[in-house]
């Protein structure tokens, strides 16, 4: 059994009565250097710091022999916990939680937890921890965080979001700052302990659900419309932590309405214009969102993850370009493909009598002044083949 006790900023006087007999028990324990430093002298075990990378160590471990690891907090929380349990099995691991920094963070905050949302930029990038709105505590990868986030907000227009950076929770060196992004951003405070988190309340709050305008992104004039970027995101029916290529992605549109639509979901925007592909990032940050940006396509396909999705919204007519997309593609995996030339809704039609599938023609109107009254001004009709492998 592996047994896994989190420990806090409190240290030993932080611990159960349950967690200090199994410290007590305990011949080796495994932790990172600073976890381990909070032991005191009444665990007689040895310690073994964590090496890097840590994924092989973990791997070596042998549960039947009688394991204890010391993790921070909560190891469920974006923890070692749950990396152990996807390793070994949960049968095999015993965890013994301490007070998460999630829920110091909001005790001090005064916030409810049900309606707090959790981000973690220890491993991910910074920039996926900007919202249009809401309230949030932040895990932040080190000392120099809060002002990364800081400027994030500031450059998407969220400098008026109220930040508190919460150091050392719950231990004797506990520490608080307040400011606003706006501030920070041009004074961030000085010395912030690499062991904190962020709580946020992000202003203005001008959050909206699926699916957005279109001005609320930077394009060039391609991008999928917000009507048909409806109906294709339905197509598409993106599902908690799937990946989608965004092909000929324009503006990055459908990437980001994708990344939005579930938790976890995640893209790659193909694009082979360079100043398209800095529009994307720009739009991807803007959201919070993860997106890579990769360069055209099927070219740049080598190197990225295998889709559960992949949308076509440009350069079907491309030679290989469909056969290289399906290829990719695992078995139930979907694939959507819009159409607006003629040339192109042929290419569609083609593929369509032989691999089956969705076609579909949407047709919309804009009511527009004619004079003194109003007529109908007709978009472009778009045509959508949509296919799962089988």
């Amino acid at each position: 059994m592996i047994v896994v006790v989190g420990i806090g900023a409190d240290g030993m006087a932080g611990l159960s009565a349950a967690a200090r007999a199994e410290l007590a028990r305990a011949t080796v324990i495994h932790g990172s250097d600073r976890q381990l430093a909070l032991l005191d002298d009444s665990v007689a075990a040895r310690r073994v710091p964590w090496p890097s990378p840590l994924l092989p160590a973990l791997r070596a471990l042998e549960p039947e022999a009688g394991v204890h690891v010391l993790a921070s907090g909560d190891p469920l929380l974006y923890g070692i916990g749950s990396t152990l349990i996807r390793q070994f099995g949960a049968d095999r691991v015993r965890i013994l939680p301490h007070v998460s920094s999630v829920t110091l963070a909001c005790a001090r905050m005064g916030w409810p937890v049900q309606d707090t949302e959790v981000i973690s930029v220890v491993t991910a990038a910074v920039h996926t921890a900007v919202r249009r709105g809401g309230r949030a505590v932040v895990l932040s990868r080190d000392g120099a965080t809060p002002a990364a986030l800081a400027r994030l907000l500031t450059d998407t227009g969220r400098g008026q979001s109220q930040l508190s950076v919460l150091e050392q929770l719950g231990g004797p060196c506990e520490r608080r700052h307040d400011g606003t992004a706006h501030r920070w951003a041009i004074d961030p405070p000085d010395g912030v302990d690499d062991l904190n988190v962020i709580a946020v309340r992000y202003l203005p709050d001008v959050r909206q659900g699926q699916v957005l305008p279109d001005d609320q992104f930077v394009h060039d004039g391609q991008i999928t419309k917000q009507g048909i970027r409806a109906v294709t995101l339905a197509a598409l029916a993106p599902r908690p932590g799937e990946l989608l290529w965004d092909v000929g992605a324009g503006s990055g549109s459908i990437a980001i309405e994708w990344c939005r639509s579930a938790p976890g979901c995640r893209a790659v925007a193909f694009e082979q214009h360079e100043q398209r592909r800095a529009r994307i990032t720009a739009n991807a940050t803007a959201f919070g969102v993860a997106v890579e940006v990769a360069g055209g396509a099927p070219e740049a396909f080598g190197h990225a993850a295998d889709p559960a999705a992949i949308f076509i919204g440009g350069g079907v007519t491309a030679p290989g370009l469909l056969e290289a997309c399906l290829q990719r593609l695992a078995v139930g995996g979907r694939l959507v493909a819009n159409a607006v030339t003629a040339e192109s809704e042929a290419v569609l039609m083609q593929w369509y009598s032989k691999r089956g599938g969705e076609l579909r023609r949407y047709q919309h109107y804009r009511g527009e002044p004619i004079g003194r009254y109003t007529g109908w001004r007709p978009a472009y009709p778009v045509t959508q083949w949509s296919v799962t492998r089988r």
